[in-house]
């Protein structure tokens, strides 16, 4: 049974296989020379990342952001949803096979293989990407570059990749299973995962560590403050603690309670003749300050990379599990 496993998705493990080998090989090329470069320039190397180099920085993001995508999409939708299209179950049933060892098995092996193409992925990147990643956590500046924990990186470092690739390979399936047609399932598959990749970093993963808070006061000089949606929301910017995911802010006023921006702010901002000159807005930020304004900033602190690590790739990896459970319980009392 696992021997013909295997042969029913070969093709599709050795084209996902020759892809990370020529990734990784790209890498091993230039990856000691960014070393040597760090050790050289410490948080300084941002500044000096040849264009070529910041390419294959981007490419790297992209290619372990993908092989979830693409192992859900071409491996675990059509695994099934194939066989039930094509009536072959039966076949696997009538020569002894249960189908709890038929699905376990087409479920562990297919797990375990995009699990390792997902793991060797983010190891090469998470390794050529790392005199950038330290450099950026040391106060580098990070116009071009991600914090690790910036949720687009985050996603491509560490394990957690790792347990995106087997959940994404369980989705896939089980919706095979559901679906039992394999272009619907692919497409719906895709849906499915990008929606969760969406929703977990920006309601899940801020609450899986301790946060810290910190409350910047609003002042010319102070943290670099940015204005949106016309005036109505102040950011600040903690570039005093680099290397941190900023997950919430809040403006205070002057008695310490959460408060709108007063609308003077925006009048003060204000022109006929065109955008605020930076001395204006200076002034128009003293003028907030001085009436006792501030801002409250929640954010994950660089040191807990590992801890959120390892909690998101036990969400992923219990989502996986439960389903695996869902597509049990289906194949042996719902598909006939």
């Amino acid at each position: 049974m696992i021997w013909l496993t295997w042969r029913q998705f070969r093709t599709q493990a050795a084209v996902m296989l020759a892809a990370v080998a020529a990734l990784a090989a790209t890498l091993a090329g230039t990856g000691p020379q960014l070393a040597d470069l760090y050790r050289a320039a410490g948080s300084g190397l941002v500044d000096q990342v040849s264009s070529s180099d910041q390419t294959l920085y981007y490419a790297g993001l992209m290619a372990v952001l993908a092989v979830p995508a693409v192992i859900a999409m071409f491996w675990g939708a059509p695994l099934i949803s194939r066989e039930l299209e094509t009536g072959t179950h039966y076949l696997a049933w009538n020569q002894g096979v249960t189908r709890t060892r038929w699905l376990a098995t087409k479920l562990g092996l297919g797990a375990a293989a995009a699990m390792a193409a997902a793991g060797l992925t983010s190891l090469a990147v998470s390794w050529w990407s790392s005199p950038i990643d330290r450099a950026v956590n040391g106060g580098g500046s990070t116009d071009t570059y991600f914090p690790r924990l910036d949720p687009v990186a985050f996603a491509a470092r560490g394990v957690a990749p790792m347990s995106h690739a087997a959940f994404a390979f369980v989705l896939g399936v089980a919706l095979g299973l559901l679906i039992r047609r394999t272009l619907p399932a692919m497409a719906t598959t895709f849906a499915l995962y990008a929606a969760v990749q969406v929703v977990v970093p920006m309601w899940v993963r801020p609450h899986l560590a301790a946060t810290d808070r910190t409350t910047v006061p609003i002042e010319p000089g102070g943290a670099p403050i940015s204005v949106q949606d016309g005036a109505e929301q102040i950011i600040a910017h903690l570039e005093e603690v680099p290397g941190t995911w900023v997950t919430s802010q809040q403006t205070l006023n002057a008695a310490g309670q959460p408060a709108a921006v007063p609308s003077s702010f925006g009048d003060c901002l204000s022109t006929e003749s065109g955008p605020p000159t930076l001395q204006q807005v200076d002034g128009c930020i003293a003028d907030l300050g001085a009436q006792g304004y501030k801002q409250q900033v929640t954010y994950q602190p660089a040191g807990n990379f590992w801890a959120l690590q390892w909690a998101e790739t036990a969400l992923y990896l219990g989502l996986a599990l439960a389903l695996a459970g869902l597509c049990a319980w289906w194949i042996r009392r719902r598909l006939t």
